[in-house]
């Protein structure tokens, strides 16, 4: 192997503190170059404190140092600005016509599907005026940081988390903000936060078709849009209206997910429909789009986000919603 891949892959055991995962997940390595046994590297010191410069620059040299053909280590910083580091190879919106569907559920539920299965993987929770989130995976530590860049919150399965409720000085705080300065903050979520290189960053996009709806699929490139609703009368037309909305973005519609579908009652093995009958194929069909899962009204769900540990949920129907997704994108995936 030639030492430059070999000086990368030892970098891949230096974590950056505050997120866990490693200078070359985070996309902090910019350059290595190699002559005579002497190895110099220039890493990004984007949303890093001076106190963790030293010490990822003190393992770094650490770490190449161990290398048989290796002599001397130089190690520098530079500037960068975090969107310019950011490697996503899927952006995808979980959105809704209305609010109360449990659209943060689905995109937690989707998240945990995918990472799973193997993937980096990354929430924004934009839900600005509502986010859930952080509750749901039992997180309340504030996100890292520099001027140049925000490090998202680590899960306890390594799915990283960014939510205006993690920067605010209490959860229980309200966000009593007007349209523009929650459009303002989704745009900072998009060029601040440093995700380093994901495969999957799912956006709990705001109810309704609005103004931050609107500014966020503008303001991001989006690879597609999975659409949450409900088994009631109504629903069809709130479904039409955000695939219109999301056709006229021209985004594609990747998916759609019927949430509170069914009671399932273990004692006579039954499904009861509390909502009424499923709408999952016909709201597919109007779509034009697979239905990629139908989730039930859970009790055991519901105490795990109250806990915060959604992660800890294992049915079925989670695996195969994240393969049903993985499905629409099969070129990209890597």
């Amino acid at each position: 192997m030639p030492l430059k891949e070999q000086v990368i892959e030892s970098l891949e055991a230096v974590l950056v503190p505050a997120v866990r995962r490693s200078i070359v997940g985070m996309n902090l390595v910019r350059e290595v170059t190699t002559s005579d046994k002497r190895v110099n590297i220039t890493l990004a010191s984007t949303g890093l404190i001076p106190g963790a410069q030293d010490w990822i620059k003190a393992k770094t040299e650490e770490a190449v140092e161990k290398l048989p053909e290796v002599n001397d280590v130089k190690v520098e910083y530079t500037g960068a600005k975090a969107k310019d580091l950011n490697k996503i190879d899927h952006i995808i919106a979980v959105m809704s016509g209305k609010g109360g569907v449990g659209k943060s559920l689905v995109s937690s539920l989707i998240a945990v599907a995918l990472k799973r299965k193997g993937y980096e993987v990354g929430i924004l929770d934009a839900d600005i005026t509502g986010p859930s989130i952080p509750k749901m995976f039992g997180l309340n530590v504030r996100p890292g940081g520099n001027e140049s860049g925000i490090l998202p919150v680590l899960s306890k399965s390594g799915i990283e988390i960014m939510s205006i409720n993690l920067l605010l000085p209490s959860e229980d705080d309200a966000v009593i903000w007007r349209g523009p300065l929650i459009g303002n903050t989704i745009k900072q979520f998009g060029e601040e936060v440093l995700w380093g290189k994901l495969d999957y960053l799912i956006v709990d996009l705001p109810p309704g078709t609005a103004d931050a709806p609107l500014t966020l699929m503008q303001s991001f490139p989006i690879s597609g849009v999975i659409v949450v609703f409900t088994p009631q009368d109504l629903v069809e037309l709130i479904v039409r209206k955000a695939v219109n909305m999301v056709r006229k973005m021209e985004k594609r519609v990747l998916g759609v997910v019927e949430n509170m579908s069914y009671l399932y009652v273990p004692e006579i093995d039954k499904r009861i429909e509390i909502f009424g009958r499923s709408r999952g194929e016909e709201m597919a069909s109007a779509a034009n789009a697979p239905l990629l899962g139908q989730l039930p009204i859970d009790p055991e769900l519901a105490r795990l986000c109250d806990e915060g540990n959604i992660e800890r949920y294992a049915d079925e129907m989670v695996t195969k919603m994240g393969e049903s997704l993985i499905r629409t994108l099969p070129a990209q995936v890597k």
